[in-house]
């Protein structure tokens, strides 16, 4: 007779893009090995394909396409089957502020990091009394790059500007309309660089005040005795 399939537990978790209620499973053993395989490869492409499986296996709710979440979804669902498959707990080096040398290890409970989300923030641009940029966020291209390739940091700085046409949903003028699908990336690119300097801040602002994976705390340099405070933002920071 065919041996018995071994029961996996599941588990609620709240996206904080728009607090909807997903459920979701540690990843198995395979699955484990098939990550692990990935990023041992440094290879880009098979990286990001194996974390596409394994996120779209282990999210049991239906009708949550992983690759369109908003990257900071991403990384809190990550972050929180990685704790539920491995281990409820990181354990990291952080580096003392205090004299940039002195390094303390530091252990973060997965529960204790949280989304932050920062007031006043709004995917509305106003590039002029007219005209308006309604914002969508970066996702699973993004999350990739952000976490995983390392292997060329020029490049990762040469795409900035593709990531912000990427993330252009609609642009309004007066009572006409521009959906941002409707028009390819060189076109998309060419709007941009008509832009003036501070209405790029504008667009920038929209980017570094957008939610992210955050968790503070204070460390004591053994060598000073002084406090340090430690922030770490985003989810390579917790796997440095």
């Amino acid at each position: 007779m065919p041996l018995p399939k071994v029961s996996i537990p599941s588990y609620d978790l709240t996206l904080p893009s728009n607090n909807k209620k997903i459920k979701y499973r540690p990843f198995i053993v395979g699955e484990e090995k098939n990550l692990l395989l990935a990023m041992e490869s440094e290879d880009i492409n098979e990286i990001r394909n194996a974390v596409v499986s394994v996120l779209s296996n282990c999210v049991l709710t239906k009708g949550i396409d992983i690759e369109e979440l908003p990257t900071f979804d991403i990384e809190y669902i990550f972050l929180n089957v990685r704790a539920k498959s491995i281990g409820e707990s990181i354990d990291i080096i952080v580096t003392c502020g205090d004299d940039g040398e002195t390094e303390v290890p530091l252990t973060i409970y997965i529960d204790e990091i949280k989304v932050k989300k920062v007031k006043g923030h709004t995917n509305q641009i106003k590039l002029s009394d007219d005209m308006t940029i309604t914002m969508k966020y970066p996702s699973f291209d993004r999350f990739i790059i952000d976490n995983f390739d390392k292997n060329d940091q020029e490049d990762v700085l040469n795409l900035s500007l593709k990531i912000i046409a990427s993330c252009i949903d609609i642009i309004t003028q007066g009572d006409e309309c521009w959906a941002a699908s409707d028009y390819t990336e060189s076109d998309l690119l060419e709007f941009l660089s008509g832009l003036t300097s501070p209405q790029h801040k504008q667009i920038d602002k929209f980017f570094s005040t957008m939610p992210k994976l955050m968790y503070e705390t204070e460390v004591v340099n053994p060598n000073t005795e002084k406090k340090n405070k430690i922030v770490l933002e985003g989810l390579s920071d917790f796997f440095a």
